[in-house]
């Protein structure tokens, strides 16, 4: 898998991950962004933080790597999607949140140079071994202490609902690379009932600094598989 790519990441897609947010997972949609492919290093490269970001924030995810290219207007089913996914690897979807959740948009925040740390393995599947996905484990670590462990029983949207849903707009190609969504575990916690609704009325911009960025140091992500130290580009 080489950068240029497609980089497409589900939203909200473990049930920990959504109640971790003050969310509730039976009402959460199908949703998806995109990320640069210039975002992609290696799984051992430092993670540059832009001078102008105070707090990074990780999230360990499965990538799909595509296989087959997936046309728009394609039927996907149970019994074909698995033709269209060549192997997973580890990822780390790292974010930029005090610059995410302010602006309400992940593009910028994203995808920064480093931002998708990407292997050391790409996992190639026969059509038989996919159905063994949910007993895979993620396993993320912050400075030597597990931070996220999940298995993927607790995704909400399968792969296979997830390439039918994209099939409605987006082609892939082979080599693109699809994320699937992060478990319970990210620094980014959702605020205290009370400040959530206190924080409703106050101005968007406003009202995420109020309620989510902690003024405490960023966290230096580090996946378990995609390791990484955070360095800051400020310091350069």
């Amino acid at each position: 898998m080489t950068a240029p790519c497609r980089v497409v990441a589900q939203m909200t897609n473990f049930v920990s991950h959504v109640r971790d947010s003050g969310m509730d997972p039976d009402t959460v949609p199908l949703t998806f962004f995109r990320k640069t492919s210039g975002s992609i290093s290696g799984p051992y490269d430092e993670i540059v933080k832009p001078g102008h970001v105070r707090f990074l924030d990780y999230e360990i995810e499965l990538g799909l790597v595509v296989g087959r290219p997936l046309d728009v207007g394609a039927t996907v089913t149970a019994a074909n999607w698995k033709d269209h996914i060549a192997g997973d690897v580890v990822t780390n979807d790292v974010s930029a949140r005090d610059l995410q959740l302010p602006k309400t948009q992940f593009y910028e925040t994203k995808s920064y140079p480093t931002f998708t740390p990407v292997g050391p393995a790409l996992v190639l599947f026969d059509a038989g071994e996919l159905h063994r996905l949910a007993e895979l484990q993620l396993v993320l670590k912050v400075n030597g202490e597990i931070r996220q462990n999940s298995d993927l029983t607790d995704m909400i949207y399968s792969p296979l609902r997830a390439l039918q849903e994209l099939s409605r707009f987006q082609a892939l190609a082979t080599g693109d690379l699809i994320l699937t969504g992060t478990p319970v575990g990210p620094a980014l916690k959702a605020p205290p009932k009370p400040v959530e609704l206190l924080a409703a009325f106050l101005p968007p911009a406003t009202k995420w600094k109020a309620s989510h960025i902690p003024p405490s140091p960023a966290p230096r992500p580090s996946g378990s598989r995609t390791g990484g130290r955070a360095r800051d580009r400020s310091r350069m």
